[in-house]
């Protein structure tokens, strides 16, 4: 069965994939802009290549079609769970165990509180409003952005599609369902340089905070589901002052989720004040 639903993964997206050659050539005849994989090995992979880096590139697809999906993690010592909506708008919740307080981004507006310690603070109103300041260009980045960027799992596969070298570990369990588990290793900096949808401002926040203590070298270990969708991602490395080790788990992708934002009656909008650290 999971094999079958594999094929029919695969089959699905290289129609895909040939309908949008077909649009890109019905055009003025400018060239298309290179995809973030074209200067990478993984650039002669397709969807109905089930190699590693086949694999690798149709579960990068699957994801960007889920659009959103519910999540718990570890970063480090940290643990949450909530929703990630990563297209067409970035839309976070995220609640800590053990935490009345609350994180939400919708888009370039973030909201913090909905608890009583926060509603006593702000002498009855549940929610602080928060928005970055433009930058030069005008615009607005989206707030907690380097939170976001290591919970999305596009990034991940980004990031992983674009390295070398990608090995099928194993079929194994996970939660009782079959999942097919990858590994691949890539620089901190290379993770950080896949990312051309990315400002380069988050490319480099991004780096930065995975090369946090001198980490160099990522090993990323992807858990996919028959769907060809990334359901746990483990994110390791090691310097000479720190290590890191996350794990995200995602599932009901692009399921009914919803967000919404907070009443103004029960905000404060405390403008452009700088964020305080994610809950």
């Amino acid at each position: 069965m999971a094999v079958r639903q594999r094929r029919a993964v695969a089959a699905a997206l290289a129609a895909l994939l040939l309908a949008g050659a077909v649009a890109c050539g019905s055009g003025s005849g400018g060239k298309p802009e290179p995809s973030p994989a074209s200067a990478t090995p993984s650039a002669l992979a397709t969807p109905t290549d089930r190699s590693p880096h086949g694999v690798l590139l149709s579960a990068q697809l699957a994801m960007h079609t889920a659009r959103r999906a519910k999540f718990s993690y570890r970063l480090g010592t940290d643990s949450a769970t909530g929703m990630l909506f990563w297209a067409p708008k970035t839309v976070l919740q995220l609640k800590r165990p053990d935490d009345t307080e609350q994180l939400i981004v919708l888009d370039t507006t973030a909201y913090r509180g909905g608890d009583l310690a926060t509603a006593s603070r702000l002498g009855g109103r549940h929610w602080e409003k928060y928005a970055t300041a433009p930058g030069a260009d005008g615009q607005r980045e989206v707030p907690y952005a380097g939170l976001v960027d290591r919970l999305n799992p596009v990034v991940a596969l980004t990031a992983a599609v674009a390295a070398g070298a990608p090995v099928l570990v194993g079929e194994e369990k996970l939660d009782e369902s079959t999942v097919e588990h990858y590994r691949v290793n890539v620089t901190v900096e290379a993770y950080a340089a896949a990312q051309t949808q990315l400002t380069g401002a988050r490319r480099q926040a991004l780096q930065a905070a995975l090369g946090k203590g001198g980490v160099s070298l990522l090993t990323l270990d992807l858990w996919l589901n028959d769907k060809d969708q990334l359901v746990q991602l483990r994110r390791t490395g090691a310097g000479a002052g720190a290590r890191l080790d996350d794990t995200v788990v995602y599932g009901e992708f692009a399921g009914a989720l919803s967000v919404q934002a907070p009443a103004e009656s029960d905000t404060v909008d405390v403008g452009t004040r700088s964020l305080p650290p994610a809950p």
